[in-house]
């Protein structure tokens, strides 16, 4: 992913040189002689989540000029962003908060939904990490350890796929469906996952899209805003903005508007 990203800033002659966030948790100087700093590969910040809280706060209180904010990056580490966007409007899956979960949630869950399949994830959480599809009379041997979300199944998912809006600088750059590979539920590529390019989202997942970001008070360089269509119309599954895959080699463009995204932000 560092190569397709770097290939796609020469475009627009902005060189990337790669540093480890775990290097910085402690002490921000290192960031601060960079023009821009990018956090779109910060591996495992997931498991390490304290570390990486204690890290974005620090970057923020130093003023390392970092995209997306660190502000961002911090927040956005945690899926329970989502009560916060539903405040505003935005339509999410409906979900079950969890501090803890147990069978009994698990199997008040079924019965709320009135469901026979569930998804249970923490809420930090990234590539569907410890995320676990149950169907009714299922014993949950595997919870997340603290917040988690419970949320039925929506069969849409693997039907029709999970749509990505990509945006840089604000602008849409191109979108990509994602479809999980036959017998699983997951999309990402680790689990046999197929992207491809959608040359023109329907209007209404633009829309909701675009509400997603103007929900959103802070500048972002990029955002990827993941949904699927539900039986009563488009639902928010993730507003991507920390560590995100681009899908550059689906965009038609192959990430020239990123790097343009990047240049403008240098030039700022």
């Amino acid at each position: 992913m560092l190569d397709r990203l770097s290939t796609a800033l020469a475009m627009a002659d902005v060189t990337a040189m790669p540093t480890a966030w775990t290097d910085h948790v402690e002490d921000a100087s290192g960031l601060m002689g960079f023009p821009l700093v990018l956090g779109v590969l910060t591996w495992g910040y997931y498991e390490r989540h304290g570390r990486w809280l204690s890290a974005t706060r620090l970057w923020d209180a130093a003023g390392v000029r970092i995209a997306n904010p660190a502000s961002v990056l911090g927040w956005n580490s945690d899926k329970s962003y989502l009560r916060r966007l539903q405040a505003s409007g935005v339509a999410i899956p409906a979900t079950r908060w969890s501090n803890g979960v147990t069978q009994d949630e698990v199997e008040a869950a079924f019965d709320g939904f009135g469901t026979d399949t569930l998804i249970v994830k923490p809420t930090v959480s990234g590539g569907a990490w410890k995320t676990t599809k149950l169907s009714r009379g299922q014993t949950l041997t595997d919870a997340p350890a603290g917040a988690a979300m419970i949320q039925p199944y929506l069969p849409e998912l693997v039907a029709d796929g999970e749509l990505s809006l990509l945006f840089f600088g604000g602008q849409l750059s191109h979108a990509v469906m994602k479809r999980a590979a036959p017998g699983d539920f997951r999309i990402q590529v680790q689990y046999g996952g197929r992207y491809s390019h959608v040359p023109e989202p329907p209007a209404e997942a633009l829309d909701l899209a675009e509400r997603v970001l103007a929900a959103i008070e802070e500048p972002l360089l990029y955002a990827r805003i993941d949904m699927v269509r539900g039986a009563a119309g488009w639902l928010l599954m993730e507003a991507e903005l920390i560590e995100p895959d681009f899908y550059l080699s689906e965009a038609p463009d192959r990430g020239l508007r990123f790097a343009e995204a990047v240049r403008t932000r240098l030039a700022d």
